[in-house]
């Protein structure tokens, strides 16, 4: 039992999510043992996706940062629009980082005690992550630079989309 207990305690999944993208020659930095962040070429502009391994949780935290920036934003679109968004959601969650003035998706895994399949997962995570983050960034560009109304930017999308 002791040799499971200090395995398990060995597996770092942040060297899976590398290797994946060490695949797919996306460019990253593993900034710790328990973080990393990648730079990943969007449809719209560059996105920044973190990893961060909590190994007491054994829980690996996703975060897709959005590259669209308004420090002038009305809060009141901005959390009119982020109840609108997360309401049709089957992963994660959409939020705005108040220190970055970004919008920033986050999703959250819990690692099984042997997770054979954890690169299938994150990978299929990964792609999910930054389809939604695609998905949405013309609608939040719409609201925080354009000053559309939450409603008019979500109808627009889905007409044009």
């Amino acid at each position: 039992m002791m040799n499971v207990a200090l395995k398990q305690n060995l597996y770092n999944p942040l060297d899976t999510i590398e290797n994946i993208f060490l695949k797919e020659d996306i460019s990253f930095d593993r900034r710790s043992d328990n973080e990393l962040v990648a730079e990943v070429l969007g449809k719209w502009d560059n996105m920044l996706v973190f990893f961060a391994f909590e190994e007491h949780m054994r829980c690996v935290h996703i975060s897709c940062l959005l590259n669209i920036e308004n420090a002038n934003v009305d809060r009141s679109k901005m959390f009119e629009l982020l109840a609108m968004l997360n309401e049709n959601l089957w992963l994660g969650h959409f939020s705005y980082w108040n220190e970055q003035k970004m919008p920033i998706f986050k999703h959250s895994i819990i690692l099984q005690d042997e997770e054979e399949l954890f690169s299938n997962k994150i990978s299929k995570i990964i792609e999910l992550s930054i389809m939604e983050c695609e998905r949405v960034y013309p609608i939040f560009n719409a609201v925080m630079r354009q000053n559309v109304e939450p409603s008019q930017a979500m109808f627009t999308s889905v007409n044009v989309m």
